[in-house]
């Protein structure tokens, strides 16, 4: 059997969908066979789309509640939406509806865009939640992951603009408010198979990305550090006061307030080469200390590079919402045409993406101390929220629990 050329894998990965390191369906989900109800009515608007869905027995718009979509790359999907908020574990659309709340699902046209960017489209939204509502309920503004971000600034923004956004909440839902975290081992092998595929690469290097990422490197063997575009955007938010002054602010955790971690040990195995063009290859969960192996790194050639850190914390394991990082780049090479060799064994698929002390917005990423503080003991005014909820237990990010959402629901205006 001869080996696979470089065309016949290139054009196998671009066949398929891009890897994607997000919070959605993976490859073996079964098909929940429900189609998302159409919208009360749709609105374009600069740089994305709104689906509005009235309350029951509300004849229009009466008590808007925005939710912004989060990070992905690509255009947001109405199906996308109503996969996590409906058919998950708890039906929050219906819920909301029951209540005789509108729900506004706020899509962008590109997911991976600058948070300032798709913050223009949010304020356009406000502005149309405004126009269109019958009588003067106040809004609720928000969304999941990114989205809690592109929303604070978009109503810090129309504060500093002297806009009236006539929020009363603002709300995040597993927000990254102080970092989100990819580890090094996944960001290097996204930037070594690039001339494979960039797909993958472009992903981790796109503007979002980029100002949501606690630590970054744009090319594989890189130094993880703060990207000039996270700098900007702290900056933006530092220059805006850092949160809107008028709503109360409010956000939900899918980790654990009391520091307890995950199962996942620093220094672990996670995912291991296992066919021909890619043994070799080894990533490996983040550990502490200096010059600590990371990765190996072997695809299709016979060259393996390392790739070591320093300094940074045992962050896989922390408390927080965790992502299935490992296991979504090992199941789409998994099913790539086993001829190709690019078979994996993946040992460890989830990492921690949103640490629950950046979630509630209480403590930073540097430290393990930080990462895994006891949360209920810290004082709570040393949160940029007046108020939030974590989950009790570690679960995956963006996860729609009716332990979360009915706090939520219960906060509204």
């Amino acid at each position: 059997m001869s080996e696979p050329t470089h065309e016949q894998i290139v054009s196998e990965l671009h066949s398929k969908p891009a890897i994607t390191l997000a919070p959605g369906p993976r490859l073996d989900a079964e098909p929940h066979g429900a189609l998302p109800l159409p919208p009360s009515t749709v609105w374009d608007l600069p740089g994305g789309t709104a689906w509005v869905y009235y309350g029951e027995g509300n004849p229009g718009l009466v008590r808007p509640v925005i939710f912004a979509d989060g990070f992905n790359t690509g255009p947001s999907s109405l199906d996308f939406s109503w996969e996590v908020m409906e058919f998950g574990d708890y039906a929050l659309i219906s819920e909301l509806r029951r209540r005789g709340r509108d729900v506004i699902l706020l899509g962008f046209h590109e997911r991976s865009a600058s948070i300032l960017d798709n913050s223009v489209t949010a304020q356009a939204a406000i502005t149309q939640a405004i126009m269109e509502r019958q009588g003067d309920a106040p809004l609720a503004v928000g969304g999941f992951s990114m989205g809690g971000l592109v929303t604070r600034h978009a109503l810090a923004k129309m504060e500093r603009r002297r806009i009236d956004h006539q929020t009363a909440l603002y709300f995040s839902y597993d927000s990254p408010h102080r970092g989100a975290w990819i580890p090094i081992a996944l960001q290097s092998f996204a930037h070594y198979i690039r001339d494979l595929d960039s797909r993958f690469s472009d992903q981790i290097n796109s503007p979002a990305a980029r100002q949501l990422l606690w630590r970054h490197i744009a090319k594989w063997d890189g130094t993880p550090e703060q990207s000039d575009e996270r700098a900007t955007f702290l900056a933006e938010m530092a220059d805006l006061g850092e949160w809107p002054q008028r709503p109360r602010l409010i956000g939900v955790a899918n980790g654990v307030g009391d520091g307890t971690g995950t199962d996942v040990r620093a220094g672990e195995l996670a995912l291991e080469g296992k066919g021909l063009s890619v043994v070799g290859t080894k990533l490996y969960t983040q550990s502490p200390g200096d010059d600590e192996l990371v990765a190996k790194l072997r695809v299709v050639t016979l060259k393996t590079n390392e790739v070591h850190t320093s300094g940074l914390p045992s962050v896989d394991g922390a408390p927080g919402g965790s992502l299935e990082g490992f296991g979504i780049l090992a199941d789409a090479f998994n099913a790539l045409n086993p001829i190709l060799g690019f078979k994996t064994d993946v040992r460890i698929r989830s990492h921690c993406f949103v640490p629950a002390v950046s979630a509630v917005d209480i403590r930073g990423l540097d430290t393990d101390e930080e990462l895994y503080a006891d949360i209920s003991s810290l004082p709570e005014e040393e949160s940029g929220l007046h108020d939030f909820k974590l989950a009790s237990r570690n679960e995956g990010h963006t996860l729609v629990t009716e332990e979360l959402s009915t706090w939520l629901l219960d906060q509204l205006p």
